[in-house]
């Protein structure tokens, strides 16, 4: 994408005193407060029309003071950071407080059974479309048919997608650890591995400045990152924001999360795999925070669709003396959205559940063999292994193969054998 235009030098002191003595005549409050609302970076702010028609230049200045004056300062060893928390932002982080950690875990939201069910979708999701965000080229319904039959991934593609797919699930695992460096380079190891032309490079930081982040259109680079002898200051002062709570200056979890997403991308502490890690550690920090309801949420997935808003924010945020307000706007923005699939796939869901009630009432036939009864009857051709069952429920490899065996036993299914250790189950010819 195109590099956003760089804003005027607003403090060069004639700027500045016009500024000053516009603000002591000129009520502007409600045009800055519109401004810093929707959080305008200086391309957008130069087109706001004033009463009095204000230079854009100074109303640039005028911008630029309102939120210096109201920003909280984040230092992490020698660069600083700032942020706004505007109304929308407050109003937002209330909605997150009660919905993702409170009163939408009660049975009216998901039901205990679904659960396992709906949180193996969701984390497939995440993993397929972190992936696509980074290049891997595969459809939807081909990646989860790999991560479903636990196949071997054939091409960089698919073992990007199944090493995010496990990195998530081991994410869940270890949600109330603190975050350490073994545990950082060990999830760049499990992101990345198989797919760095240097395979010495999982897990480890960068040794050079071979990296920037470039325009693919016209090879402009957009963002240089620190030096590479920076690295692992920067990452050990990351990794104590990570953990620790400053008892005097409160940051609000949700926006921790998102500027610790930023930093990543900023440091870019690895040759690749940056991207991929900074989604994971946002998904461990709410995670680790109480916001059990992120398990559920595929935020990449909204990512992917405004993979341009995505990479704006981010360059945003890196023009404008690194105020990082651009970045958690855009990632407050998607989290909503996200919830709010969330709660269209949950409303599908109980409609399909609605749907296998005639499936249910077959004799011998329990709820996830409804289910696959269900699947065979949208796509006769079906053919599953116990494999797939057993990552489609979140259940033993036992109760899967007992599930399939019984429909083969109630002859709804047969038995396929693709060679001497692995059989399929499909739909009975005559059933």
């Amino acid at each position: 994408m195109k590099k956003p235009e760089a804003a005027p030098k607003w403090f060069t002191d004639e700027l500045y005193n016009q500024a000053i003595k516009l603000r002591t005549q000129l009520d502007l409050s409600d045009v800055i407060r519109k401004i810093n609302d929707s959080y305008l970076y200086w391309d957008k702010v130069k087109y706001q029309q004033t009463a009095t028609n204000v230079a854009p230049e100074l109303l640039w200045v005028l911008t630029k003071l309102s939120r210096i004056l109201n920003a909280k300062k984040i230092q992490l060893g020698s660069y600083s950071f700032l942020f706004n928390v505007t109304d929308k932002i407050q109003k937002a982080l209330h909605e997150f407080d009660l919905n993702f950690g409170g009163t939408l875990s009660s049975q009216t939201f998901i039901l205990e059974q679904d659960k396992n069910r709906y949180l193996i979708s969701s984390i497939m999701e995440e993993a397929i479309a972190s992936s696509q965000i980074e290049g891997a080229v595969t459809t939807r319904k081909q990646a989860k048919e790999l991560l479903r039959k636990n196949s071997k991934p054939k091409n960089k593609s698919e073992q990007m997608i199944f090493n995010n797919y496990l990195t998530i699930k081991r994410i869940v695992e270890i949600k109330d650890e603190p975050l350490s460096v073994e545990r950082l380079l060990e999830i760049h190891r499990l992101i990345t591995s198989e797919t760095l032309n240097d395979p010495a490079d999982e897990g480890r930081y960068r040794s050079n400045n071979d990296v920037a982040v470039v325009d693919a259109a016209n090879d402009e680079i957009l963002y240089t990152p620190p030096d590479f002898t920076q690295v692992p200051e920067i990452i050990n002062e990351l990794i104590r924001f990570f953990n620790q709570n400053d008892d005097e200056v409160f940051i609000h979890p949700v926006i921790k999360g998102c500027v610790i997403h930023f930093l990543i991308g900023f440091i870019h502490p690895f040759v690749d795999g940056n991207g991929r890690t900074a989604r994971v550690l946002f998904y461990w920090y709410l995670l680790k925070n109480g916001y059990w309801l992120t398990e559920y949420l595929s935020i990449s997935r909204l990512i992917i669709k405004s993979k341009t808003q995505y990479a704006q924010a981010y360059l945003y945020s890196e023009m404008d003396d690194n105020d990082l307000t651009y970045f958690i706007d855009y990632k407050i923005k998607t989290l909503q959205l996200a919830f709010a699939e969330l709660k269209k796939y949950i409303q599908r869901k109980v409609s399909e559940k609605r749907a296998i009630i005639n499936f249910q009432k077959l004799d011998g036939v329990n709820e996830r063999q409804a289910l696959i009864l269900k699947w065979l009857s949208e796509e006769p051709e079906q053919i599953f292994t116990v494999k797939e069952i057993q990552t489609r429920f979140n259940i033993s490899n036992q109760t899967a193969r007992t599930d399939l065996d019984g429909l083969v036993a109630l002859n709804y299914l047969e038995n396929i054998n693709f060679n001497k250790k692995t059989k399929g189950f499909g739909r009975r010819k005559n059933a």
